[in-house]
């Protein structure tokens, strides 16, 4: 996939100070969506990805927290149980995820 192509990432975080924990949530929350507490989904080029992990190592104490990346292929098969993680009508399911995902964060309106 070319570097200027976005793609979905799935981020997560450990975060051992409370202070560190709300400025990293702040800022993942500018760039993805957020699915659990600490887990949220990024559509990000490759070079919007470099920013946030930029901006997130300024904040961080790499001996006491934890980031991860995972890139997520471009039709990533989805499953979840229990209660619905994402606003009602919004789905990342079908031919176009990313393109849904966007229109989400854009306007949850769209996204059906």
């Amino acid at each position: 996939m070319a570097a200027n192509q976005p793609r979905l990432h799935l981020l997560a975080y450990d975060i051992a100070d409370p202070k560190r924990l709300t400025q990293v949530h702040r800022t993942v929350r500018r760039y993805g969506l957020p699915l659990q507490y600490s887990v949220f989904i990024v559509p990000a080029t490759a070079a919007r990805m470099e920013g946030l992990l930029a901006e997130l190592a300024d904040i961080i104490e790499p001996a006491e927290d934890d980031i991860r990346v995972y890139p997520l292929p471009k039709n990533p098969d989805i499953v979840h149980h229990g209660r619905q993680w994402l606003a009602e009508g919004i789905q990342l399911l079908g031919d176009d995820p990313l393109g849904r995902l966007n229109a989400a964060l854009a306007d949850p309106a769209d996204a059906d």
